[in-house]
């Protein structure tokens, strides 16, 4: 045995074991949110909608409104788990995978709507008059615990550039080099892919990152679009696809064969790693939108998971509706298996091809969230230039290292990293819960009032001395208390 396929082994030990205690925290945490705010994902559905899609009103011309939020989240979401991640779920766990995938979306609405109603509440204003959030700043400013802070914005570095970054280069390599078959294909496309970062990296990132906040919901509706398509034209396997789901996740079969357990892993593992619920990287993202009370972002984003399973759910019957495919093929077989189930559809012979540009878009905008997300975790541990330098060879390393390693190997270690990740998250959230629960007492009040609804953290009975932001909105100078309103 290699050293290359030890570390394989080892890694993937890991992998299995650690989520039954990330089992524990992101879906227990969740299954206790989902009650503590009384099914907030079905009973604020509506609320959330509206919010998501018309937004809310800001206090400050220049910040980020509620919606723009939205849309920002969802292009940090939709991609390669949308794409890869459903097929290998389906590899892995079978067809049952996906009502699992969709049980744990709903849980994790309760979830990501907790992370990021706190992120809002101890987000801060910085110099450069723009608001800034995440589990690095309620852990740091609500659990008062620098050092826990700290760990977890190295966690979020180390699972974005090299965990997530990871999978879309070894998926983008994949699916290129499906696409174009000849010798050494997979070398040239990994130089390409890594050079291509570079050069967004260093010479493009803000111009790539406006382009991709316009092209990303663009091409996620025309991914929606040949999805649809193409389910339509295999339309006579829909009832068996909706039987092979059930069947997977309550069949005698599946319990009895042992295979239910490993439908509700694979279900949990990439659903997490499409909606992103309950690891803590949306907040990061959301707590930059400037909104009357912290509970409409929470909102805005639990809508978003949502919206992002909405669009699994699409991949797998494409899949599922192509019941000849062979799906025994192991986590590299995520890409073949979607490009082999869209030739049955209109595409035919240049679904291959189509779905190399599909996931080298998401890819590009992929790497700008993720660097984004780095760098501000980066800059929220230290201002020395050097280690935002070192973060921009890490990724640009990663990129070509990950394009030619086993993609099981990719996928192992991205999941370890978002375990802990997890683990680490909703450790804080749950630690945090008492502020969530007076935020949407609030809101939910003032609703009940027929207001527009304004949070004022004076009104909180809990220790605000961490919240720098809410209060009297105007006159706030970046990096000084607020006056606190009171009554």
């Amino acid at each position: 045995m290699t050293l290359a396929e030890s570390f394989q082994g080892a890694v993937g030990i890991v992998d299995e074991n650690i989520w039954y205690i990330a089992f524990i925290l992101i879906i227990g945490g969740g299954i206790f949110l989902t009650f503590s705010s009384r099914w907030i994902q079905l009973t604020s559905f509506v609320e959330s909608l509206r919010l998501s899609l018309f937004g809310a009103r800001k206090t400050s011309a220049r910040a980020v409104t509620s919606s723009e939020a939205f849309w920002v989240g969802i292009g940090a979401r939709i991609g390669i788990g949308n794409i890869a991640g459903v097929a290998i779920a389906i590899i892995m766990g079978g067809a049952g995978a996906i009502f699992w995938l969709w049980v744990f979306a709903f849980i994790g609405s309760a979830s990501c709507f907790a992370e990021c109603t706190l992120g809002q509440i101890f987000k801060e204003k910085k110099s450069d008059g723009l608001f800034h959030g995440g589990p690095a700043y309620y852990i740091r400013d609500g659990l008062k615990s620098p050092k826990f802070a700290s760990f977890i914005s190295i966690l979020l570095i180390a699972t974005y550039s090299v965990g997530f970054i990871g999978i879309q280069a070894t998926s983008a390599n994949s699916a290129f080099v499906a696409a174009f078959p000849f010798d050494g294909n997979d070398l040239l496309f990994a130089m390409i892919l890594a050079t291509v970062a570079a050069l967004i990296i260093y010479r493009g990132v803000k111009g790539v990152a406006r382009a991709s906040a316009k092209m990303v919901p663009a091409m996620a509706i025309l991914w929606f679009a040949v999805v649809i398509v193409t389910i339509a034209s295999n339309w006579r396997f829909l009832d068996d696809a909706v039987v092979m789901i059930f069947e997977g996740a309550f069949g005698m079969d599946s319990i009895l064969g042992g295979t239910l357990g490993a439908a509700i892993l694979w279900g949990l593992k990439r659903g997490v790693f499409s909606n992103e619920a309950g690891i803590g990287s949306v907040p990061n993202v959301s707590s930059a939108a400037d909104v009357g009370h912290p509970v409409e972002q929470g909102l805005v984003q639990s809508f978003g998971v949502f919206m992002d399973t909405l669009i699994c759910t699409g991949t797998a019957f494409v899949i599922l509706t192509v019941p000849q495919l062979v799906t025994s093929t192991g986590q590299e077989g995520g890409v073949p298996l979607v490009a082999a189930a869209l030739s049955a559809g209109p595409l035919g012979q240049y679904s291959a091809a189509v779905l190399a540009i599909f996931i080298l878009m998401f890819v590009l905008a992929s790497i700008v969230s993720s660097f984004s997300l780095c760098e501000a975790n980066v800059k929220f541990l230290t201002n020395k230039p050097i280690y935002s330098k070192l973060l921009k060879v890490v990724i640009i390393s990663t990129v070509f290292i990950a394009s030619l390693a086993p993609a099981g190997l990719i996928w192992s270690l991205a999941d370890v990293f978002m375990a802990i990740l997890g683990i680490s998250n909703m450790t804080a959230v749950l630690l945090l819960r008492g502020y969530i629960a007076e935020a949407l007492k609030d809101y939910r009040r003032q609703k009940s009032e027929d207001k527009d609804p304004l949070f004022r953290v004076g009104d909180m009975p809990l220790d605000i001395s961490g919240i720098t932001v809410w209060g009297d909105r105007s006159g706030i100078d970046p990096g000084t208390k607020p006056r606190i309103e009171k009554g």
